[in-house]
C-alpha cells in the first residue's frame, strides 16, 4: 500500500519528528511504501510531490496543529491522529487509518 503521511505539533521541534520516524518505522515494518512530509519549526521538510499524492492509498495526519496546503488531499482517505499517538502507537495509526480506508467506498 502507497502511504504518505504529514506531521506537526505546536512547537515543531521534537514530536513532529519524533512522530515522522515512527509512523515511517511502523509502516515499512508492515511492508507499506511510505514516504512522510514533517511541518515543524524550520519549515516544510521532505514535501511530498503532487505524483506521491496521486499514488497515495492513504494519507495519515498526525498533526496537533493545523497543516499547511490540506487541501492537496482532496478526494484522499485521510486518517487523522494526534502527534502523540503516532509516537506511542504508529501501528494502531496504520490498522486504523487501513480499516478507515476499507470502510469508505469512496477513498
Amino acid at each position: 500500500m502507497n502511504i504518505i503521511a504529514v506531521t506537526a505539533c505546536p512547537t515543531g521541534i521534537a514530536h513532529t519528528y519524533m512522530a515522522a520516524a515512527a509512523i515511517k518505522k511502523a509502516a515499512e515494518g508492515l511492508g507499506h511504501m511510505i514516504k512522510v512530509e514533517t511541518q515543524g519549526a524550520i519549515g516544510i521538510e521532505n514535501k511530498l510531490a503532487a505524483k506521491d499524492v496521486a499514488a497515495a492509498d492513504l494519507v495519515i495526519i498526525a498533526a496537533d496543529v493545523a497543516i499547511k496546503d490540506e487541501e492537496r488531499f482532496n478526494g484522499k482517505c485521510v486518517y487523522r491522529a494526534e502527534s502523540q499517538r503516532a509516537i506511542k502507537n504508529p501501528q494502531g495509526i496504520l490498522v486504523d487509518g487501513i480499516a478507515q480506508l476499507k470502510l469508505q467506498s469512496e477513498c
